[in-house]
């Protein structure tokens, strides 16, 4: 049978001084999968868009900037991740570079500027703690991961870097 994920972006918008990170908390709905966590910025690729054109959108519709730098750090596969276990494979970039002012709510909740050293402190989802570290270190090498979930729980965790 074919392998066929959700594909998706996940970004994390870096502040001028590169300090912070824009967050979303995800606190505007109760029938949200991730109420409560806080998350980078991203979502669903849509048909006719490459990659990182579907980046630039998700950034613009939930922080209202426009994407002037950003990079590829890692892809993620998470198998069974969705609500009704569907599979995800997500693309992660670091946007450095943007113009505009991000918004500071939209419907799925508050943006935060966070500092990049408390981000472990944050409510998140289990799995991002294992990947998170990957995407702000120094090593210019994009790592690839799949992170298993069965019933909202990870399952275990391994990547490569090349």
């Amino acid at each position: 049978m074919p392998y066929t994920p959700i594909v998706a972006t996940l970004g994390y918008v870096l502040s001028p001084d590169r300090r912070k990170v824009l967050m979303i908390h995800r606190n505007a709905r109760p029938d949200d999968q991730h109420l409560g966590k806080y998350n980078g910025l991203g979502g669903k690729m849509e048909p006719g868009e490459d990659i990182a054109a579907c980046m630039r959108r998700e950034i613009h519709e939930e922080a209202g900037i426009e994407c002037e730098s950003m990079h590829l750090r890692g892809t993620l596969n998470w198998p069974g991740f969705g609500k009704q276990g569907e599979d995800w494979l997500g693309f992660i970039f670091v946007i450095d570079s943007f113009s505009g002012e991000p918004y500071t709510q939209n419907p799925e909740g508050t943006l935060e500027w966070i500092d990049i050293d408390r981000l472990m402190e944050l409510p998140m989802w289990e799995g991002d703690r294992h990947f998170l570290p990957l995407v702000f270190d120094r090593d210019p090498r994009p790592f690839h991961g799949v992170m298993p979930y069965k019933d909202g729980r990870m399952q275990s965790w391994a990547f490569t870097r090349l």
